[in-house]
Parts: C-alpha cells; structure tokens; sequence
C-alpha cells in the first residue's frame, strides 16, 4: 500500500503544481470566487487522474498476457521514462502570473494534459499487488486534495514551488520503477 500512496503523490505531482501556477494568476479573486475555482480544480484534476490509471490498468491487464517475462521491465521503463519526464519539464515551469481564464473547457484540457502519464502508471497496477480500483481512487482523492491546495499555495506564494514539486514526483516515479526491477 506503500507504494500506492507514493505513486499517488507522484502522479499528483503534475497537477499540484499546475494548481500552483492556476492559483498564483488569480490573487486577486474574492475568497468565495477563489474558493470555488480551487474546488474546480480539483475536481477535474482528481477525476482525470483516477480516471486515466484506470485506463493503463485496462490495457495493461489485457497486454499483460503477451509479455509476462519483462512486464517488471516494461513497468520500470514506464516508470523510469515518465519521471525522468516529469524532472525536464519541472526545470521549463512557465513563472507567467498572467490571469487565466479557467472554463471548463480550459480545465478539462489541463485535466487531461496533467493526467497523461497516470495512464501509462496505470499499466503498473497489474504488477502490484493491490486493488486497482483501490489505487485509483486513492490517487484521484491525493490528487483532488493536493490540486485545491497548491491553488492556495500559488496564491500566496506564486508559481516557483510547482516545479519542485514535480521534480520531486519525478524522482518518486523512478524509485518505484527501480524497486520494481530489484
């Protein structure tokens, strides 16, 4: 269960500093305006990434039968490729305060663009022994969670702790896939 909750802070990672960055371009919001929109955000941002590992969790399960071998190998070349991802794109965090205006549509783009890479630790579960649809909701809920917190914390403090934060989910990310392998 360990590493259900690090993957779920990992895979949170995107979306805690996405909300970072949400939230430092609207300081000037009313508490109540704001508060919505942070609960907005983390809505979208929990049901994407609850949603996606489901996704992975599927195709992997179905995929799982062709390579049972290397599917430890699989899961720690995923793994290892989605952090060292998440460390690049954690140095290239946009710093723009500019206000964003958050639609719907606007949120489930960034709902999407964040959880992309659940989908692919997704396929992982099968490797693990736990319930899938466990982890997922465990994930969903630490993203949700974390999501209307860092639109708190780039209110007040802007958008430079987003990148640690998913520099750190980077680094989580390839932890899991070594211990998958050793």
């Amino acid at each position: 269960m360990l590493e259900v909750l690090l993957l779920a802070l990992a895979l949170a990672a995107d979306a805690f500093a996405a909300s970072i960055g949400l939230g430092s371009t609207h300081k000037s919001d009313v508490n109540s305006q704001f508060m919505k929109m942070a609960l907005l955000i983390g809505v979208y941002f929990g049901v994407a990434q609850g949603v996606m590992p489901l996704i992975g969790y599927a195709l992997g399960s179905t995929m799982l039968g062709w390579f049972a071998e290397g599917a430890s190998w699989v899961a720690f070349v995923i793994l290892v490729a989605l952090g060292i991802k998440m460390l690049y794109e954690s140095r290239s965090v946009n710093n723009d305060e500019t206000r964003i205006n958050l639609s719907h549509k606007t949120l489930l783009s960034l709902a999407i663009a964040t959880s992309l890479d659940a989908m692919g630790a997704g396929f992982t579960l099968n490797l693990l022994a736990v319930n899938a649809y466990l982890a997922c909701l465990i994930i969903a809920l630490t993203t949700a969670v974390l999501s209307v917190l860092g639109a708190y914390i780039g209110r007040k403090s802007g958008t430079w702790l987003g990148s640690w934060a998913e520099a750190l989910g980077g680094l989580v990310l390839i932890a899991i896939g070594v211990n998958m392998v050793v």
